[in-house]
């Protein structure tokens, strides 16, 4: 064993090592002995199988076991009970000191993995449970594939966290599938929050040669395997194009990094190139690329803020900051939604799917409640068609979903969400009504994005049970839940909201009651820097094109559309009057509401003339980096000021938000450790956010 994998192993010396089982299995139709190697770490599937440098060789031993009898007709891996294997045991990644020993990880997956492909007798993977990364790159080596129907998730991210898929992934997947199909895995889906593809995705791009049903996965896969080794099955695949078609979908995919990151994350445009090269290289190049790639990005410090923000969305988003024991938590078994428009809508699909209680909505007259339900009726019936939830799935929860224009709906429900007009003696008055026909014990929750929580429960009986409960839109994509704690509410209020929160697998952070919280706090005064400076004369495309260095999800303009700029003026107005030296409001947005214009972008994505009319005037137009300059300065002050305030626990409070809240990417790390390697932190509060580095985190 070479001196730099003895390293590797002692940076992994907390690794839970996945281990591979191998056992004799006689295939059937006399087809002779196979060797099953079963991948399990020895715990249940909440701790998925991982590979460090001790899963590596714990699989290299059993290959090379298999490999040197005389007796075997296939060689067979699988996963143990619902988990394939999701990839590299990223824990020992942050101890990585020298490119040497980074190198070294990348060489020893693929000396591992290869054995599987480059082997005399035929090698099998039976897919049968969430293959992600490393996981998926195994299944890749082996020369043939078979997957269950009812695999949840199947994934190359390693572009998601500053990586790419080093050990074969960007090589093996485009010659074996075609360049198209493989960057959406590679590329594609990493840049949209991670998504993944199911079992039948992966058999219908050809990832996998065959499928079958979950309950006797493994049993069809050794019969089907049996009758390839017989030579009764011949596997056939779509040949691949290596022409113009390949490069069509080189050149697209790059053109769409560029156009969302611009240049602000190296690690989808290093796998981008893998890819494009993979076309003319021999396997041995292909291979010494990726560890080359691996060798730079994980010493890189886009790595260090990608797994920082991976940490915070799997660990400290499962145990909240300054959450109450759960001990306290009123059982949840119905649910009153106050409105019957788009947001509460999707408000009540949410509680139905996730929480499975009945859910009624309210509003002012029958048309309008008619409507909404009939609207979440609709979107389940477009969940069936999507293949989402079966159809008796679909009749349960539309049989879970009804109105009533009367409180009195609400005399049972445990917790009561409002959804209202987003004006405060509005909100005052409607659960100041409600409170007359629910228990004492029933949770009051509000949806507002700015509005105080503590003056909103100041005139009811029961201002313990007042709780904010802020979601983000688009509700059923982003994870967040900001939770707001009044100066009245007491911890069974809390607690229920933080149970009710992890029921509807959101992840939810405890906030003071502080004007537009931490996401709207954030956001309005960094677009309020770009409209600022629009104001002043610079052009509308000049200033919403200043942050693009961030590679952020969207341009402030952009987000100004998208949340209405109706909606963003009242924000700003509210975090004016809190803080009026720090928050201005925009005349010219004002302008942009007064004119009732909500698009401020046309069909060709340029700005609509008229709105560029309406943001016209100022003299003393910015450059670019300036402008981006100040937006960073004033985040970095706000943050240091609502981290004095208490507003959330710590800087990774704020970074959870955004990640999560405002789809921020991985590579940014959130914002608090950009602002400290760029050194803006440290220019503006004379000091960085985190000391010590993200190894203190």
């Amino acid at each position: 064993m070479s001196s730099a994998i003895e390293e590797a192993r002692d940076l992994f010396a907390d690794e839970v090592v996945t281990r591979a089982l191998s056992r004799d299995v006689e295939l059937p139709y006399g087809a002779g002995t196979a060797v099953l190697i079963t991948l399990d770490n020895g715990h249940d599937h909440t701790k998925p199988n991982t590979f460090g440098p001790g899963g590596l060789l714990s699989l290299g031993e059993a290959v090379d076991a298999a490999t040197a009898r005389s007796d075997i007709a296939a060689i067979a891996v699988t996963g143990k009970p619902f988990i394939f294997a999701v990839g590299a045991d990223l824990n020992g990644v942050p101890k990585v000191r020298t490119r040497e020993q980074a190198h070294a990880i990348g060489r020893l997956g693929h000396d591992v993995f290869r054995k599987l492909g480059e082997t005399d007798v035929p090698t099998f993977a039976f897919v049968n449970g969430a293959a992600m990364g490393g996981g998926l790159e195994v299944a890749l080596h082996c020369r043939y594939r078979t997957v269950s129907s009812g695999v949840p998730a199947v994934a190359l991210p390693e572009a998601f966290l500053g990586l790419v898929p080093g050990w074969g992934g960007t090589y093996l997947l485009p010659n074996l599938i075609g360049a198209e199909k493989a960057l959406k895995l590679v590329i594609d889906n990493p840049l949209a929050q991670n998504k993944t593809i199911k079992g039948p995705q992966v058999f219908e791009m050809g990832i996998a040669d065959a499928m079958f049903e979950p309950a006797d996965f493994v049993e069809e896969s050794l019969r089907w395997a049996a009758r390839v080794v017989k030579g009764d099955v011949t596997v056939e695949r779509a040949a691949v194009d290596k022409g113009e078609a390949w490069d069509q979908a080189v050149g697209n995919a790059r053109f769409m990094v560029e156009g969302r990151l611009h240049g602000a994350a190296p690690a989808p445009v290093r796998a981008l190139e893998l890819v494009a090269e993979a076309k003319n290289r021999t396997r041995d190049e292909g291979f010494a690329a990726e560890d080359e790639a691996l060798a730079d990005l994980i010493m890189s410090d886009e790595l260090k803020a990608g797994l920082y923000a991976f940490d915070l969305t799997q660990k400290r988003a499962r145990r909240p900051a300054g959450a109450p024991d759960k001990t306290l938590a009123r059982k949840v078994t119905k649910v009153g939604v106050i409105g019957a428009g788009l947001m509460a809508g999707q408000l009540a699909l949410l509680f139905a799917r996730r929480l499975g209680v009945p859910v009624v909505m309210t509003d002012l007259d029958q048309e309008r409640l008619d409507r909404g339900v009939g609207h979440v009726h609709g979107e389940v019936d477009k969940l069936a068609a999507k293949g989402r939830v079966s159809a008796d799935q679909a009749n349960r929860l539309k049989s879970l979903v009804g109105g009533s224009l009367s409180y009195e709906a609400f005399s049972d429900a445990d917790f009561v969400i409002e959804a209202v007009f987003e004006r405060m003696e509005v909100k005052q008055d409607v659960f100041a009504e409600v409170e007359r026909f629910v228990s004492p014990e029933a949770i009051l929750a509000t949806n507002t994005s700015s509005l105080s929580i503590t003056e909103m429960a100041g005139g009811l009986e029961h201002p313990e049970r007042v709780v904010g409960f802020h979601f983000f839109n688009p509700v059923a994509v982003l994870p967040l839940l900001e939770i707001i704690r009044g100066e009245r509410t007491d911890d069974a209020a809390l607690a229920t909201a933080f149970a009710t929160a992890k029921g509807l697998k959101k992840s939810a952070v405890l906030v003071k009651d502080a004007p537009a919280f931490v996401v709207n706090r954030l956001l309005t005064l960094f677009m309020g820097e770009v409209l600022a400076a629009v104001e002043e004369g610079t052009e509308p495309e000049a200033a919403d094109r200043a942050v693009a260095p961030l590679g952020l999800p969207m341009s402030p303009l952009l987000l100004l559309q998208l949340v209405g700029p109706a909606v963003a003026l009242h924000v700003s107005e509210t975090l004016n009057a809190a803080f009026p030296e720090r928050f201005a409001v925009s005349e010219q947005h004002r302008r942009l509401v007064e004119s009732g214009r909500t698009e401020v972008f046309g069909q060709d994505f340029a700005i609509d003339p008229e709105v560029k009319a309406l943001f016209s005037g100022g003299d003393k137009p910015s450059a670019e980096p300036e402008i981006l300059n100040r937006a960073l300065e004033a985040l970095a002050r706000e943050i240091r000021i609502m981290l004095d305030e208490g507003v959330v626990a710590e800087p990774a409070d704020i970074d959870l938000c955004l990640i999560t809240g405002a789809g921020w990417p991985f590579h940014l790390g959130g914002i608090t450790p950009y602002l400290d390697r760029s050194g803006i932190a440290e220019k503006v509060n004379g000091a960085p956010f985190h000391p010590n580095g993200l190894k203190a985190l």
